[in-house]
């Protein structure tokens, strides 16, 4: 793991939890338009797009996507992503500051799991260098692979309800996610080529298009359920879906051997401190509360 890798994929995940933070800021703002209809429906959208925070979210957005390129192009996809998995992380530190609100012991105890979940698996899984690119043929092999398991997921999904979809959403989201993050990766070993060999990849635009399905399947899956259901199969998802496809594809590699368990030890601390942090209210930004927590000001509820 060089550090440049790791400094961009760490300011990644906190571009994207303050572009998260600010974005919803903006939306918990007193709205003043009332009724219903296209017209209601554009003047609230016009009044999200006056808002300071909606726009520093939308900039942060921007910068969170740099880094990642940056992340991906200097170092391992076995390391940029499970690196973006501290988004909640900073998600949590952002809106603590934002929303003036003081997480519990409860919060705190999840953060440290998290943390130190990932430091362990990082750690004991020491993902080493492959290849910049994988052939054309790799590519349609591992690629047909994952899109029919997405596709199986998605059918099963439409027949679940409840949590259970949530989840198994969240898994087909997170192997897009994971494929995104691939394409990006042969995309950024054709910059030292120039501007005319990144327009004449196939691999450009099959990253666009599989980025939009994933933030289409994205809002599938948070309209199916709570966070706490679709959160640990998003995001631990992506995180060992690229892990896997870091081996597949470019040739990247994980230690094996008596090292399983204390990779399996840190995924599982990193599943709990997931599942309690998406419990927390400066996560879910007023969603619910957690006892003995205090409401934060800048959500509070109207009578």
């Amino acid at each position: 793991m060089n550090v440049l890798t790791v400094v961009m994929a760490l300011l990644s995940a906190l571009s994207n939890a303050t572009a998260t933070v600010l974005q919803r800021r903006a939306a918990v703002e007193p709205d003043e338009v009332t009724g219903r209809g296209g017209r209601a429906a554009a003047a609230r959208l016009a009044g999200l797009l006056s808002r300071p925070y909606w726009w520093g979210g939308a900039m942060a957005m921007m910068l969170s996507a740099v880094f990642q390129v940056i992340a991906l192009d200097a170092g391992q996809l076995s390391v940029v992503q499970p690196l973006l998995t501290s988004e909640l992380l900073f998600t949590l530190l952002v809106g603590a500051a934002v929303f003036q609100h003081r997480p519990g012991a409860g919060t705190w105890r999840s953060f440290v799991m998290l943390a130190g979940g990932l430091a362990i698996f990082l750690i004991s899984a020491s993902p080493s260098p492959g290849d910049n690119r994988a052939g054309d043929w790799r590519w349609l092999a591992v690629g047909g692979g994952l899109a029919c398991c997405v596709g199986v997921l998605l059918a099963a999904a439409r027949r679940m309800r409840g949590p259970l979809q949530a989840a198994t959403l969240g898994a087909a989201t997170a192997a897009c996610f994971a494929v995104t993050a691939a394409l990006i990766k042969e995309v950024t070993a054709r910059f030292s080529e120039g501007p005319l060999a990144v327009l004449t990849t196939w691999h450009t635009y099959a990253s666009a298009a599989v980025g939009l399905l994933s933030v289409l399947l994205l809002q599938w899956t948070l309209r199916a359920g709570t966070l706490a259901a679709s959160q640990p199969a998003l995001t631990l998802g992506d995180a060992l879906i690229s892990i896997t496809l870091g081996g597949l594809l470019f040739g990247e590699s994980i230690e094996l051997g008596w090292h399983l368990l204390p990779e399996a030890a840190g995924v599982g601390l990193m599943a709990a401190g997931i599942v309690g942090l998406t419990r927390s209210p400066v996560v879910v930004s007023g969603r619910s509360w957690d006892e003995g927590e205090t409401e934060p000001t800048g959500a509070r509820r109207k009578a």
